[in-house]
């Protein structure tokens, strides 16, 4: 089959030299990456930038009028420097060229252009410093030429501005464009023509020359809408492929016999499952009962009992004398599962499933007697952390595989995990940070998706208050004289700290528990002042805290001492925890009713979220202190006030998306970075991804192949390297 002209070598298209300079300065190699870098923005030749909002020390691009233009002689050497005043009506720039007095003939009073350089600051003067342009022809000449009328039309003829670099403007890109679409062929378009027909979205063709040349507005809106949906339509295609691949492989079915371990499970709660808990419930029963392997994201608010589905398909694996693997995050919490199943289980069910931890700070023997236990099938459940993914570790017969807080996890990490199944085992990945849709379908698109919404009866409502150093610094004290009172009641605090120590705070690092670990929604980190070991110190000598009993615990301790703390202060022996991110998700005291966050600003919303949901879990309603020494109306801050705002998880997930960066999308880069949608965004554009999923889901079931659709299996091919590619088999 003949390659697609999207597939072309640039350097054929524009010749050797342009096409490396496009490669050095965007990793451009084809015609199809250079004619997928669209515009940022349309300029007028009529209209001219702001240019008293420019912000220092970054290259733009600005469209503007020059004002005067003058040489003067330079004092400390030989040669002159012409200076340009550009305006827009408002603020004034000033251009500079050393010894380039001949651009004065170009850069006349009155004339305008488009402008590029890095924007500097020379005695409180804006400028820039041998700055690139490109002038327009002046009105008068456009008016003798063609007249009034296509003159104003010319006047209004949008201006693409193009993402640039230091030695690549935005009108050499541009240049590149038009010399690429002057000799591209037609295209076959990957969405199928009733689709577009439908839809009433331009073909692929038309839409690259439209979103690059565009006559006036009109025509780059409608470019944009039909390539928004091609890029949504692509991307989801490549998802519910993968999802039609992973259906195709056979997995052993998993049925619990009536009368037999999950039953004897249910009839021993001492509550009623919530209707969420139920459904959901059902929905896992019915997937592990099919011969293909289950592949679900369960996503529940804080408390909202996920782990006790996950118990109850940990059952249902056992009764056909499969094991389970939970896979958490830290070493507090996997101790913590364990302890939980356990008393859930109750001493008969527990005896005979026999729950095992896993852990890469156990004892020799200790890790011997467990390796042992779970090779030879006796561990019907193994609970670990990243230990269960070691070469040394073989089960008998591993039926599911269960992912606690999969953001914590890299793909590499569960894959790994997964292939210790002699068959395929059953997945099922748990979050307590809830995903927006749009990312549902994006990020997670091959996985089926459930959700649990309902919090079990008895949870207590949880107050959660700002409080901002920034603007009263006094309140500290406040802060810990609120603790005293709520341990005076009987109960107990939690003090969480972004950092361990002093030497972390001045490496601007914060606590890593686990290979792979990392919060889905971490903001580029403000200056810490909060640490575990200076938070221990200063308490020590607070008077409202006098004479309570304040303990630390942090990633860095022995696995025995981490454990041995958290078993005091489940039992009440502590007052004060101090800790890092290490209790962040499961850990369960329900005796502790007041979450103090210090340097609140320098967690994500979605940590905050899950810091918050420690207290509140027993009898006690909860108390949530946020302390931020960020000034009001900063992103900071921002994001502290949208968690005290509400307890709504799902809400919180929707303003997380949108104050942060939009990750990449397909790799294994999950947040924050550089993303790998060109048009497309995951905040905003949701309904064009739903669309998009219908309309993909139709052709991929017809044609799980594609091979009745060559172009839509082509530009999947263009759009996944062989790193994507990976992450979408093993995800």
């Amino acid at each position: 089959m003949q390659g697609s002209p999207l597939d072309a070598s640039l350097s054929g298209a524009l010749g050797g030299r342009t096409a490396q300079a496009l490669q050095r300065g965007f990793g451009f190699r084809t015609v199809g990456d250079l004619l997928t870098h669209y515009p940022r923005r349309y300029a007028r030749r009529g209209e001219l930038t702001a240019l008293d909002q420019l912000p220092l020390d970054e290259n733009v691009t600005i469209v503007a009028e020059v004002l005067d233009v003058r040489e003067r002689t330079m004092r400390a050497r030989r040669g002159s420097i012409l200076e340009v005043r550009i305006g827009d009506g408002q603020g004034i720039l000033t251009l500079t060229f050393f010894n380039q007095a001949w651009r004065a003939k170009d850069l006349t009073p009155g004339v305008r252009g488009i402008f590029a350089g890095k924007v500097g600051d020379y005695r409180g003067m804006r400028q820039l410093a041998h700055p690139d342009y490109e002038l327009f022809a002046r009105d008068d000449e456009k008016v003798a030429a063609v007249g009034d009328a296509s003159a104003q039309a010319f006047a209004k003829q949008p201006i693409p501005i193009y993402p640039a670099t230091a030695s690549l403007a935005s009108w050499q890109v541009q240049k590149s464009i038009e010399i690429v679409l002057d000799t591209l062929p037609p295209l076959d378009d990957p969405v199928p023509d009733g689709v577009r027909a439908e839809l009433d979205l331009v073909p692929l063709r038309r839409a690259f020359e439209l979103v690059h040349r565009p006559e006036k507005d009109r025509d780059w809106h409608v470019a944009r809408d039909a390539l928004k949906f091609d890029e949504a339509f692509v991307l989801q295609s490549a998802l519910l492929q993968q999802r039609a691949v992973v259906r195709a492989t056979s997995a052993r079915s998993r049925t619990p016999a009536a009368g037999g371990l999950l039953d004897d499970f249910d009839r021993a709660l001492p509550f009623d499952l919530t209707a969420d808990q139920r459904v959901v419930g059902d929905e896992i029963a019915r997937d592990l009962a099919a011969t293909v392997p289950m592949n679900r994201l369960v996503q529940g608010e804080v408390g909202s009992g996920k782990t006790l589905v996950a118990l109850r398909a940990m059952l249902a694996v056992a009764e056909s004398g499969g094991q389970s693997a939970l896979l958490a995050p830290t070493e507090v919490l996997a101790s913590q599962h364990l302890r939980s199943i356990v008393a859930s289980l109750g001493p008969d069910l527990a005896a005979r499933l026999r729950p095992t931890l896993l852990t890469g700070q156990m004892s020799t023997a200790e890790r011997r007697k467990a390796l042992l236990s779970v090779v030879s099938g006796q561990a019907h459940i193994v609970v670990g952390t990243h230990a269960l993914m070691a070469d040394a570790v073989e089960f008998y017969d591993l039926g599911l595989v269960v992912v606690d807080e999969q953001h914590r996890f890299g793909v590499e990490q569960r894959e790994a995990l997964r292939q210790k199944g002699t068959t395929p085992p059953h997945v099922l990945v748990l979050t307590a940070t809830p995903i927006p849709r749009t990312v549902a379908m994006t990020v997670f698109g091959d996985l089926d998706v459930s959700t649990i919404t309902q919090l079990p009866a008895g949870r207590q409502p949880i107050e959660s208050f700002v409080v901002a150093l920034a603007d009263h610094p006094s309140w500290i004290g406040r802060v810990w004289e609120r603790s005293a009172e709520e341990i005076a009641k009987g109960r107990q605090v939690f003090v969480v700290c972004p950092a361990i120590d002093a030497a972390t705070i001045e490496a601007g690092e914060p606590e890593a528990e686990a290979p792979g670990a990392a919060s889905a929604s971490a903001p580029a980190a403000p200056p810490v002042r909060a640490s575990v070991e200076g938070v221990m110190a200063a308490l020590g000598e607070t008077p409202a805290l006098s004479g309570r009993r304040i303990e630390a615990l942090h990633g860095r301790m022995p696995s025995e001492e981490k454990d041995a703390i958290m078993r005091r202060f489940a039992a009440g022996d502590i007052d004060v925890l101090v800790a890092t991110t290490v209790i962040e998700v499961g850990v369960d005291v329900p005796n502790a009713s007041t979450m103090v966050v210090l340097d609140a600003d320098r967690f994500g919303v979605s940590q905050l979220h899950q810091l918050r949901g420690r207290v509140g879990r027993g009898g006690h309603p909860g108390l949530c202190l946020l302390v931020t020494h960020a000034a009001a109306d900063t992103t900071a801050r921002e994001r502290v006030d949208a968690v005290a705002a509400t307890l709504d998880g799902f809400e919180l997930a929707q303003v997380d998306l949108e104050l942060r960066r939009e990750g990449d999308v397909l790799g294994s880069l999950q947040s924050g970075g550089r993303s790998s949608l060109r048009l497309l965004r995951v905040a905003t554009d949701g309904d064009v991804i739903g669309l998009a999923r219908e309309h993909a889901a139709e052709v991929v079931d017809a044609d799980p192949a594609l091979a009745d659709h060559p172009a839509l299996a082509a530009a999947i091919a263009r759009r996944l390297d062989d790193d994507d590619r990976e992450y979408l088999a093993k995800n």
